[in-house]
C-alpha cells in the first residue's frame, strides 16, 4: 500500500523537489551576484534543465488528476452510453499517442546513453544496432558530479567527462513519456469501471468558481 501510494504521488514530490532547487540555484546566483559580483557560471542552465523536467513531470501528473483542458461541447450533450464510448475512445487515441511519444523519446535518448534506437516507423520491431553513440555529447556548462564517473566507464568507454553528459538531463524524455502512458493507461482503467467520465477537466472547478462568485455577491 505504502508503495502504491509513494507512486501516487511520485509526480507531486518530484515536482516539489524541481521547484525547491530551481528556488535555491536562483536565489544563490542572485546573492552572488549582487553581493559578492560573482555567479554560478552553470545556475542558468541546471535552471533550464530543472524547468524542463518540471514540465515533463506536470503533463503526467495533469493526466493523473484530470486537469488538461478539453472541450466537452458534444459530449456533454450526448447520451451517457455514447459518451463513455466516446471518452474510451478518445482514451485509445491517448494511448496511441503515448506510446508513439515514448518509442520518440527513447530514440531520441538512447544515443546519448550508448544504447541503440529501436527500428520501425510507427512501434518498435527491433534495434538499430547502426545507431550513432553521442555518449560523448555534454553539456555547456554543468560541472560533472564526482558520484556519477560511474558513467565513464559504462557508456563512455572509459573515456572522462569535463562536464555532465547530456545523457542525464534528456533522461527526463523517455522517462516523461514512460509516466504518460502509465497515467494513461490508468485513467482508461478508471473510465472502463465507470469511476470516471472524462480525460479532461470536469465542471467541478466551474461550479466552485460559479459558487465562490454568488457567495460574494450575496455578501
Amino acid at each position: 500500500m505504502s508503495q502504491r501510494r509513494s507512486f501516487r504521488g511520485f509526480e507531486e514530490n518530484a515536482i516539489a523537489l524541481i521547484l525547491g532547487l530551481m528556488t535555491a540555484v536562483t536565489f544563490v546566483n542572485v546573492v552572488l551576484r549582487y553581493v559578492f559580483n560573482s555567479s554560478l557560471i552553470w545556475g542558468l542552465e541546471v535552471t533550464l534543465i530543472l524547468f524542463a523536467w518540471l514540465v515533463l513531470f506536470g503533463i503526467s501528473f495533469a493526466v493523473r488528476v484530470t486537469a488538461h483542458l478539453g472541450v466537452d461541447a458534444l459530449t456533454g450533450i450526448m447520451p451517457k452510453r455514447l459518451a463513455h464510448g466516446v471518452a474510451l475512445f478518445s482514451a485509445a487515441i491517448c494511448l496511441a499517442y503515448s506510446l508513439l511519444l515514448l518509442k520518440g523519446a527513447w530514440d531520441y535518448w538512447a544515443p546519448f546513453a550508448g544504447l541503440y534506437q529501436t527500428e520501425g516507423r510507427w512501434f518498435p520491431v527491433g534495434f538499430d544496432e547502426t545507431t550513432r553513440d553521442r555518449a560523448f555529447y555534454v553539456t555547456d556548462q554543468v560541472p560533472m558530479p564526482g558520484f556519477l564517473r560511474f558513467l565513464e566507464g559504462l557508456i563512455n568507454q572509459g573515456e572522462e567527462y569535463e562536464k555532465l553528459p547530456r545523457v542525464i538531463p534528456y533522461a527526463i524524455l523517455p522517462i516523461g513519456a514512460a509516466l504518460l502512458l502509465i497515467r494513461y493507461v490508468q485513467a482508461t482503467i478508471r473510465i472502463l469501471r465507470g469511476e470516471s467520465g472524462t480525460l479532461i477537466v470536469s465542471h467541478e472547478v466551474e461550479e466552485e468558481i460559479d459558487a465562490l462568485a454568488h457567495s460574494q455577491k450575496d455578501a
